[in-house]
């Protein structure tokens, strides 16, 4: 509406959105696996997505935090995921591309393996 913005990586960009929809359905499943009520699916959103996001860089550069702290960023795994779409989407981004890249993937084949083995044991499948 206000400017004109060019997507300067389309692969890349859509290679992330696709990598973050199948990480963040697989951690759905996981989450909705351990959730013994309905409300207890609200708790890993409020608990653990709501402040990854905040610290995770989605609103500054992680460059803009003292040492320490950009250490401890480097730690969460929505910083990789927001930073390989801002490549896609800006050209530019705080963290190496096939860094984001691999370790989404990491997350992605951890959390798939974690998947099928809570469905080979059947925990959390009602009967």
């Amino acid at each position: 509406f206000f400017t004109h913005l060019s997507i300067h990586h389309w692969l890349v960009m859509l290679s992330v959105v696709l990598l973050t929809a199948m990480l963040f359905s697989l951690a759905g499943f996981v989450n909705a696996v351990f959730a013994k009520t309905f409300d207890d699916i609200s708790i890993v959103p409020t608990f653990v997505l709501t402040p990854l996001t905040y610290l995770g860089g989605v609103f500054y550069s992680i460059s803009l935090l003292p040492d320490l702290w950009q250490n401890v960023s480097l730690l969460n795994p929505i910083l990789y995921m927001v930073n390989a779409f801002r490549y896609g989407i800006l050209g530019t981004s705080d963290i190496n591309l096939t860094v984001a890249f691999l370790l989404i993937i990491g997350f992605i084949v951890g959390l798939f393996g974690f998947s099928l083995y809570l469905l080979n044991k059947g925990i959390g499948i009602r009967h």
